[in-house]
């Protein structure tokens, strides 16, 4: 299962091409398929007027994604670097802009991410060991502990944590399929149809989040072999069979509880599960839960880490974190601080957590702004550097790129229309990084740059 082979030694202390393509599709389809389908679908349902509303709104939400796949697909293969958006904001926009950016992530997206998905962990396995009062929290920190160990050890053991999880994450949810299919009721719990006032944009907002991630692939581009082949392949056959995993995740949980029955449930998953086989049932959901989002954490780990270690090449201030350790094949250096923010985040969410939607309306409007970006960027680069070799092309431009921006754009503006403090608080963090600019000024011009204000 494991398919990352040893780099040879060398002074040279850069990504290498050791990672094979099916564990960069594991990455991809790992931290896509997290605790979300087991949260989502209920938000979605509460927002929709029909059971073809419903699923119609995860058909929708796949192609679009598999729309942004495209376009990641052709910067992926014409610039096969290590950073992934970071790569591409700099060359089409600089550094400074592509500093945010990777501020963004260590600061908001990727540690928020990941502490959020510990505390999944967490939660669940303090309802199946309860161990005191703070089992969730004590989980939480030794999820993210053992999974930023494992990745500081090397891509060897990252990658092949991420391969085993994903199997039992993607056997599990079929297994759930297929038991809500043949046992399911001869009627749903509720089949009534649940008013959806909050339209169809918001409706998205969270079949998004839950197909959210499928970019992070694009990180590892510099360490998969012949990635400008490889790497369009692995974007979009990943979404493509997100999409219909998650059609039929949906279809069996309205086969077993109905729209009205999805809509009220706050373990969607896990009531399907008691309907069909009771309570076993229902605490081998827990079980999958956990994998989930151990899946995501770990993937999201990985990813994270190299766009830390990008920006330390380009920012003398953050040259420490800008190593990577050739033994181990992996930026050990910007994993520990990962790690390390993400365990404060946990510490501090010990203390005053508001829940999962708080943590969606933190990531949610900066995210939305840099995919925004990258969709720019494309556009951008196709104009300024039309004679790069181009592995990949998105057909139908600039149609399709287009359609990525507009689509991202009103999810910027859904994200902070529709959501509370939380979005303040995030965009107040990504400030900071712009006064960190002030402070931290960039290299001189080097040859991986197009342009370098």
């Amino acid at each position: 299962m494991v398919t990352v082979t040893a780099p040879a030694a060398s002074s040279a202390a850069v990504p290498r091409p050791t990672l094979h393509a099916r564990s960069a599709f594991a990455i991809a389809i790992g931290i896509v398929v997290g605790a979300g389908i087991f949260r989502t679908p209920s938000l979605v349902a509460a927002g929709s007027s029909s059971e073809l509303v419903f699923l119609s709104a995860w058909l929708v939400g796949g192609v679009l994604s598999i729309i942004g796949a495209l376009c990641y697909a052709e910067l992926a293969s014409t610039y096969p670097e290590a950073g992934g958006d970071y790569s591409y904001l700099r060359r089409a926009f600089g550094r400074r802009l592509a500093f945010l950016y990777a501020w963004a992530r260590l600061a908001v997206i990727q540690t928020g991410s990941i502490a959020l998905l510990a505390f999944v962990v967490g939660d669940y396995l303090a309802q199946l060991l309860p161990i005191g009062p703070w089992s969730a929290t004590v989980y939480a920190a030794v999820a993210v502990v053992a999974l930023t160990t494992i990745n500081w050890l090397g891509m060897r053991q990252g990658s092949g944590t991420q391969n085993w999880l994903t199997v039992v994450e993607i056997l599990g949810l079929v297994l759930i399929v297929a038991v809500c299919l043949l046992l399911a009721p001869d009627a749903p719990v509720d089949p009534l149809a649940v008013a959806g006032g909050n339209g169809y944009g918001l409706i998205l907002v969270f079949v998004l989040l839950t197909y959210g991630g499928w970019s992070e692939a694009v990180y590892v581009t510099a360490e998969v072999r012949d990635a400008r082949r490889v790497m369009p392949r692995i974007l979009t056959g990943s979404l493509a069979a997100v999409a219909i995993l998650y059609l039929m995740v949906n279809f069996a949980y309205l086969k077993v509880l109905g729209l009205g029955g999805i809509a009220g449930s706050d373990a969607v998953a896990a009531d399907a599960m008691h309907v069909v086989l009771g309570a076993p049932g229902a605490a081998a959901i827990s079980v999958l839960v956990v994998v989930a989002a151990l899946t995501s954490a770990n993937a999201t780990m990985i990813t994270g880490a190299r766009s830390a270690y990008a920006a330390g090449r380009d920012f003398p201030a953050l040259a420490w974190i800008g190593r990577w350790d050739q033994r181990s094949g992996s930026p050990r250096t910007a994993m520990l601080v990962q790690g390390a923010l993400a365990l404060l985040l946990v510490g501090v969410g010990a203390l005053a957590r508001d829940g999962f939607g708080t943590a969606v309306e933190y990531t949610a409007p900066v995210f939305w702004l840099f995919f925004l970006l990258v969709g720019i960027a494309l556009l951008v680069l196709r104009r300024r550097d039309p004679d790069a070799p181009r592995g990949f092309r998105v057909p139908l431009y600039p149609l399709l790129p287009l359609l990525f921006c507009a689509t991202s754009a009103y999810l910027l503006y859904s994200s902070l229309a529709y959501t509370g403090i939380g979005a303040l608080v995030g965009v107040a963090v990504l400030a900071i990084g712009g006064l960190l600019l002030l402070v931290f000024n960039p290299r001189p011009s080097s040859t991986h740059d197009v342009r370098n204000p």
